[in-house]
C-alpha cells in the first residue's frame, strides 16, 4: 500500500509524461535488482545446502563412494597385485590411508549423525580394516620368528623390541550395544614389554603411519608429532603423551595410567581407574570401564600447534566430556565415568625428546 508521499509523487508523474517514464524506470531497475539479490542469495543457499559437511544425505553419498572405492581396491589387488615387496607395501599403505580418510569423515559427521548412523560407519570401517588385514597376509606372508643368540647394544628407548608370533597378531575386539567391533593389530614398530622406563618417539620426518604400544609397566611414553593410527594394549601404571593421531585411537586393557592425547576417534575397552586428557573431533567410546575420567587436552611440545592444525585437530570441540558408554544403555549418566575435578587436573603437561623432558604446571 502507498504512503501519501507515494501516492502524491505518482498523480504529480501522470501529469508529467517525461517524469512518469523516469519514475516507471526507477521502478523497474529497483525490481531487478531485488529479484537479482533474490536470486544470489538462493544461489549461495543451493551450494551451501549441497556442499555442507553437515548434511546428513551429502554424508551418507561421499560415504558410500569412498566405501565402494576401497572395496574395489581390495578386490582388484587380489586379482593383479605387483610382485616386488615394496610396490606390494605401498599399494597397502595407498589403501590404508584411504581408510582413515573414511575414519576422519565419520569422525567430522558424528557431529550431526545419529548415534545409530555413527555405529553403522565405524562398523563398516572395521570391516575394510579387517579385510585389508587378510590382504595383507595373502600377499605378504608373515616371517617366522627366530630368537637371536645375543641382543645388540642398542638404545632400549628407541628400538620397538622384537616380537612373539603372538604379539605380532594381536585381535582386540571393542562392543557396540549390538556386535562386536574387531581390529586386527597387525606387525607394527613400538614399544613392548617395558617396565619403569622413559620410552620416546619423535615422528616428525618419518612415514611410520601406525604405531602400537603395549605390555608396559609403570613407564612413561612420550609420542612427539603426528601418527595416522595407535593401538595401546596391556598398560599398567603409565604416563602417556601423544602428539595428535590423524584417525584413531584404540586402547584396550589399561589400568591405573594417565592418557594425554588427541585424535578424531578414541576408543577405550577395559580401563580400570584411568585419567584421560583428550582433544577428540566425535565423541569418545568406552566400553567394560570403570573409574575412568576426563578432562581436556593439556600437551605441550615444540610444534604442537602446527601439528594440530595439520592433523585438523587444531579446535576444541569439547567432545572430551561427552562420552558414549556402549555398556550402559540407561538415559542417566553412567556411572562407568566422571569429569576429572578441576583441582585434580594438570594444567599443562611440557614434553620433549629428551629423556625425562617432562614439566607439569
Amino acid at each position: 500500500m502507498e504512503t501519501e508521499e507515494e501516492e502524491a509523487l505518482s498523480l504529480s508523474t501522470l501529469s508529467d509524461p517525461t517524469l512518469h517514464q523516469k519514475h516507471l524506470s526507477m521502478l523497474e531497475r529497483l525490481s531487478n535488482r531485488h529479484q537479482t539479490r533474490v536470486d544470489n542469495s538462493l544461489a549461495r543457499r543451493s551450494d551451501s545446502d549441497s556442499n555442507s559437511p553437515s548434511s546428513a544425505s551429502a554424508f551418507l553419498s561421499r560415504f558410500s563412494d569412498s566405501k565402494r572405492s576401497i572395496e574395489a581396491h581390495i578386490a582388484q589387488s587380489r586379482l593383479t597385485h605387483p610382485t616386488d615387496p615394496s610396490e606390494v607395501r605401498s599399494h597397502l599403505d595407498s589403501i590404508s590411508a584411504s581408510i582413515s580418510d573414511l575414519e576422519k569423515l565419520v569422525a567430522e559427521g558424528s557431529f550431526f549423525l545419529p548415534s545409530y548412523e555413527v555405529r553403522s560407519s565405524l562398523k563398516t570401517v572395521s570391516d575394510l580394516r579387517q579385510s585389508l588385514d587378510n590382504l595383507s597376509s595373502e600377499l605378504i606372508p608373515k616371517k617366522k620368528f627366530a630368537f637371536k643368540n645375543k641382543a645388540s647394544k642398542r638404545d632400549p628407548t628407541t628400538e620397538p623390541k622384537q616380537t612373539t608370533a603372538e604379539e605380532k597378531s594381536v585381535s582386540v575386539s571393542v562392543s557396540t550395544s549390538q556386535e562386536k567391533l574387531v581390529f586386527e593389530v597387525r606387525d607394527l614398530p613400538g614399544f613392548r614389554g617395558k617396565k619403569g622406563e622413559i620410552l620416546v618417539e619423535n615422528f616428525k620426518g618419518s612415514e611410520i603411519g601406525e604405531f602400537t604400544v603395549s605390555d608396559l609397566d609403570s613407564c612413561e611414553v612420550k609420542l612427539i608429532g603426528s601418527v595416522r593410527a595407535l593401538f595401546v594394549h596391556r598398560l599398567r601404571n603409565c604416563r602417556v603423551y601423544v602428539g595428535p593421531v590423524i584417525g584413531s585411537v584404540l586402547i584396550d586393557e589399561a589400568e591405573g595410567c594417565v592418557f594425554v592425547m588427541a585424535s578424531h576417534q578414541i576408543r577405550i575397552h577395559n580401563a580400570k581407574g584411568c585419567d584421560f586428557y583428550l582433544r577428540v573431533r566425535s565423541r569418545p567410546i568406552i566400553e567394560d570401564s570403570g573409574g575412568v575420567r576426563f578432562a581436556p587436552y593439556c600437551l605441550s611440545y615444540e610444534g604442537v600447534e602446527e601439528d594440530l592444525r595439520d592433523a585438523s585437530l587444531d579446535e576444541e570441540t569439547g567432545n572430551w566430556a561427552n562420552v558414549d558408554d556402549f555398556r550402559w544403555l540407561r538415559a542417566v549418566q553412567s556411572p562407568n565415568w566422571s569429569l576429572l575435578p578441576e583441582n585434580e587436573r594438570v594444567r599443562m603437561v611440557k614434553i620433549s625428546d629428551l629423556g625425562g623432558g617432562i614439566e607439569g604446571d
